[in-house]
């Protein structure tokens, strides 16, 4: 199968996935507008807004976790067949979801796998984040945090192909597997970083689509309600600070620019995450099964990993 014939497939996971981030993100937007109604009437809106849209993020984080998350991993976990057997059933949905049941138990050793990855990229990557900060002065500091966000990419799909491998790798415990896709990157980097373009590239481009396209929509919607300059006035007694960001909030004027633009980059979140980021983790995903397989590692060495991850260690001990 090409990587297109397996993204149209699993589609239908995409669709879950942005119908209850949607729901997550309604509920945000609906905890925080009835906060700042109550406060409002308490004169304390400002409070009011905070407290419902802690509300809204803790709904919306237990929705990503609990539903939104699982539909990524039988994603992945149908995106692996489909690139190392060439074919996928029918019902991908089902299938996808039976085979996350089936590799892991309980939704306690599928979080315990997954963070477990997370860690060890993470700590892989910190030594590259080193390299920029090593620089000194305020380019050290610039190019150190250059180097994060860019490491931080590469983490979010070396983490998609780490889970992918635990699935491939359906005949070892989870925690092997996870030890030896951690393995392959460190053995194939080069294969994956030839990726990094069209990662960047698809990425810059659906967030000026995207993120645009929504932005211009609510700054049209906001721009006509009159509660901007009262808001304003609520923010202008409770943000005493100086600088550019606190002036823009104060303002009536730039306050629904900066709602509209915090709005824009949430939707480009969310569809860049459901509708983009697949395609482009279907390729990445095919280097790394197909570098993986013809080369899988073995527990001798996992001994290259040992002195550079503290949690890969730790891992080596659940297997």
């Amino acid at each position: 199968m090409t990587n297109k014939e397996i993204y149209k497939k699993t589609l239908g996971f995409s669709l879950r996935r942005v119908f209850w981030d949607v729901i997550s993100l309604v509920l945000l937007l609906g905890c925080g507008t009835l906060g700042y109604m109550i406060g409002d009437k308490k004169n304390n809106a400002p409070l009011g807004l905070l407290i419902g849209a802690l509300v809204g993020l803790i709904l919306m984080v237990l929705i990503s976790l609990f539903l939104s998350y699982k539909l990524k991993a039988a994603q992945i976990a149908m995106m692996t067949r489909g690139v190392s057997e060439g074919e996928l059933p029918d019902n991908v949905i089902a299938e996808g979801k039976k085979v996350v049941k089936e590799r892991f138990a309980t939704i306690l050793a599928f979080f315990a796998i997954t963070n477990a990855i997370k860690a060890i990229f993470n700590q892989l990557g910190r030594g590259a984040t080193k390299l920029g900060q090593s620089i000194g002065g305020d380019t050290g500091g610039a190019v150190g945090s250059a180097v994060s966000s860019v490491m931080q990419t590469i983490v979010n799909y070396l983490c998609d192909c780490c889970l992918g491998w635990v699935f491939f790798r359906s005949n070892v415990k989870p925690a092997k597997a996870a030890c030896e896709g951690a393995v392959v990157y460190f053995k194939h980097g080069k294969t994956f970083f030839k990726n990094m373009g069209r990662i960047f590239g698809m990425g810059l481009v659906s967030l000026l689509a995207i993120g645009g396209v929504f932005g211009g929509l609510f700054y049209a919607i906001f721009g006509r309600q009159a509660f901007w300059g009262t808001l304003s006035v609520k923010v202008a007694e409770h943000v005493t600070e100086t600088g550019w960001l606190a002036d823009l909030i104060r303002n009536p004027q730039t306050l629904p620019i900066v709602a509209a633009v915090i709005i824009g980059l949430i939707m480009w979140s969310i569809l860049h995450s459901v509708f983009i980021k697949p395609f482009v983790l279907t390729g990445v995903l095919r280097n790394f099964i197909e570098s993986g397989r013809n080369d899988i590692p073995t527990e001798d060495s996992f001994s290259m990993l040992d002195s550079k991850s503290k949690r890969f260690r730790k891992l080596r001990d659940q297997m």
